[in-house]
């Protein structure tokens, strides 16, 4: 009677707190699975943003390789500008050098035509000077006789008919006068040669020895050099015997009047090359 009675009072207590646990354990669950699917929907955005991430970092990894491209692109760049500007900068240097090698060259060529143009000047002073000292010394205004400067050259030009008889070569003693007087201003002037040039016209000439007119002119010429210098002292190794004979006419062989002026005997008074050319030097510097 007394188990009976112990067994009524604990099983009230026992399906009291059966039905306790139970309630508990299902709230439990409950909470298992809620948290469960917050996992789940945790763990399925966790890889939504891993995914994400990973797309990021991918894409950043291209970004900083095309930024890193450009940036050695750039650099490339920069060193061929370099290079390009350091090559222009040379090339300019070079150019400087070679524009100042041609500005002194022209200054070097401009002293040196300055330097031509004096010694031509003191030449043509000298080439006046002996001019007028010929005028003064011959003292002769006749059409037979000139004295004029003809490309930087003194000559003098005594038509035939005062040098020679026709037809001949012996100087006519009326012509000595004058020639010694050429002589005089030669004479003070050694170092200046002579060219004595025969001229004729194209009437044909022949007296044995002499075959024709270009013989007759070198004869002349001869004949002038030998007085200047047996009679006169003209150094012979100054002067110059030349025939031209009837190949270059001052006038057409077409009337006697013409034909005269052909027949001329001219004197050609030259610098010696050697010393114009010691005058260009010494303009030059001694170069």
């Amino acid at each position: 009677m007394n188990n009976i009675k112990l067994y009524i009072l604990i099983f009230p207590i026992f399906l009291l707190a059966s039905c306790v646990s139970s309630k508990k354990f299902k709230e439990l669950e409950a909470k298992y699975k809620s948290t469960e699917s917050a996992l789940q929907d945790t763990r399925l955005k966790l890889g939504i943003a891993e995914k994400e991430l990973e797309k990021c970092q991918e894409m950043a990894r291209r970004t900083e390789k095309r930024y890193e491209d450009e940036v050695q692109n750039l650099r490339n760049v920069n060193a061929e500008l370099l290079k390009k500007v350091s090559d222009l900068t040379q090339l300019s240097r070079q150019e400087a050098e070679n524009l100042q090698a041609s500005l002194q060259k022209i200054r070097e060529k401009d002293l040196q035509i300055k330097a031509l143009h004096e010694a031509l000047s003191r030449k043509d002073s000298v080439t006046l000077a002996l001019v007028t000292s010929l005028k003064r010394a011959v003292g002769i205004h006749d059409q037979d006789i000139q004295i004029n400067v003809e490309k930087g050259v003194i000559f003098i030009s005594i038509s035939d008919k005062f040098l020679f008889r026709t037809g001949s070569y012996a100087i006519n003693p009326k012509a000595r006068e004058v020639l010694r007087k050429v002589a005089l201003v030669l004479n003070d002037h050694p170092k200046l040669e002579v060219l004595v040039e025969g001229h004729t016209d194209n009437v044909p000439y022949r007296r044995p020895p002499l075959l024709d007119n270009w013989d007759l002119s070198v004869k002349r010429a001869t004949s002038l050099v030998r007085m200047l210098q047996t009679e006169f002292g003209i150094a012979p190794e100054r002067m110059i015997a030349a025939g031209r004979g009837e190949y270059v006419p001052v006038a057409p062989n077409d009337t006697p009047e013409n034909r005269a002026l052909n027949r001329r005997t001219r004197i050609l008074i030259l610098p010696k090359l050697e010393e114009f050319i010691g005058l260009i030097q010494e303009q030059l510097g001694g170069k």
